[in-house]
């Protein structure tokens, strides 16, 4: 198993080490490379002659990707309008703001109310609008990054190859632990996979052309191991969470936790966190009470690994484990107003964790294993060497 770097002096010490939020230049790519980047958001943002396109915005998001979703929505015969709030950090889609959703076909947003809201869920099953989510394209620069030009095709078959780790049917406890101590266990209905199986993302279908579907753009999360609203749970349901995450990071912190800080879950709720210093006093202040909104993992072999702003790494086989709190976070709201992101909600960062779906292992010491799957490998080799491609982690 080829061992990648892990460790907080390996954080510390790469180029790309993000937990705050601070300016990023993105070196030009070559014409070639480039092309491939702008290919792919073209292919992502499959808009339809005769849709109408309705982006909802906030005053930080680069105008040029305001100007580049209206050209390419004019340039298919599409209507396109813009919706402006006050921020990205929405967990309701605003009254005024309904009557544009409500005409629309396609949706482009940055709004974190996207995914959850059930009012934003209504409206993709029953009215089949396709929504694309873009907490990861913010500036129209990312084009020339390599996780923007990463083949879109090879990130699906990544995905499928993931899902095809999850057992076929049948109840089992997803189970993460590392070498930090984390035990942790989500249980699993057959009822609650077979859900989560049938969406577009966990199919490996990254292209907003299916009615009712939800993708991010750019395509570097990947689908989450777990997220209630994916595998069909209501929000007040309860399925017995537990366990204590041992986090090496967490957004919103500009270095990984010198002490460790353990979360502890009983009966799917934040029961305790343990450490000591600033970081676990911070969390304990905040976090109890507080719920699993996701356990997300990273598929974009050419995502930073060690940037893990605004959302957590997007990186192979990197966790976060996204807890919603029962009020803001005065702390995230001192060090990130302007944060993409609730201050409700706390990112939980590991990088060498194991993840196991009943008896089948699905990450390694922090390596996703559907990387040396057969299907993969093959499918790298028509866009390049498949070595560089899934194993040539940008540090």
């Amino acid at each position: 198993m080829p061992g990648f770097a892990n460790s907080i002096e390996d954080i510390l010490a790469s180029s790309t080490r993000r937990g705050l939020p601070r300016p990023v230049e993105h070196p030009k790519a070559d014409i070639a490379s480039y092309m491939r980047g702008v290919d792919n958001f073209c292919r992502v943002m499959a808009i339809r002659p005769g849709d109408h396109v309705v982006m909802l915005t906030d005053p930080l998001l680069d105008p040029r990707v305001i100007q580049a979703v209206q050209g390419l929505a004019r340039g298919r015969g599409a209507t396109f309008i813009s919706y402006m709030g006050e921020s990205t950090r929405y967990v309701t889609v605003p009254e005024e703001a309904k009557a544009l959703l409500e005409r629309a076909t396609f949706v482009v947003s940055t709004w974190f109310a996207s995914v959850l809201d059930p009012y934003c869920i209504g409206l993709r099953r029953n009215k089949g609008q396709r929504w694309v989510k873009i907490t990861f394209f913010r500036d129209l620069d990312l084009l020339h990054t390599p996780q923007a030009q990463f083949p879109v095709e090879l990130l699906g078959e990544i995905i499928r190859a993931t899902s095809r780790l999850f057992p076929a049917n049948g109840d089992f406890t997803l189970r993460i632990t590392d070498p930090g101590g984390t035990d942790f266990r989500i249980p699993f209905t057959d009822r609650m996979l077979q859900t989560m199986k049938r969406h577009n993302r966990w199919r490996g279908h990254n292209v907003a052309d299916e009615d009712g579907c939800y993708v991010h753009y750019l395509p570097t999360h990947g689908p989450n191991l777990f997220e209630p609203s994916m595998v069909g749970l209501k929000p007040d349901d309860r399925i017995g969470i537990s366990g204590t995450v041992w986090a090496q990071w967490a957004v919103g912190f500009d270095r990984p936790f010198a002490s460790p800080v353990g979360v502890e879950f009983r009966d799917d709720v934040v029961h305790a966190v343990h450490g000591e210093g600033f970081e676990a006093d911070v969390l304990r202040d905040y976090l109890i009470g507080g719920t699993l909104e996701e356990l997300g993992c990273g598929h974009n072999p050419k995502a930073p690994r060690f940037d893990i702003y605004p959302a957590g790494p997007n990186s192979p086989g990197a966790l976060h484990f996204g807890i919603n709190a029962l009020k803001p976070s005065d702390y995230l709201r001192r060090v990130m107003p302007n944060w993409e992101e609730p201050h409700i909600h706390m990112d939980l960062v590991t990088y060498d964790s194991t993840v196991m779906a009943g008896n089948s292992a699905m990450v390694e010491d922090g390596y996703l294993l559907s990387l040396r799957d057969p299907a993969v490998r093959a499918l790298a080799e028509r866009y390049g060497d498949p070595v560089d491609l899934l194993e040539g982690y940008p540090v």
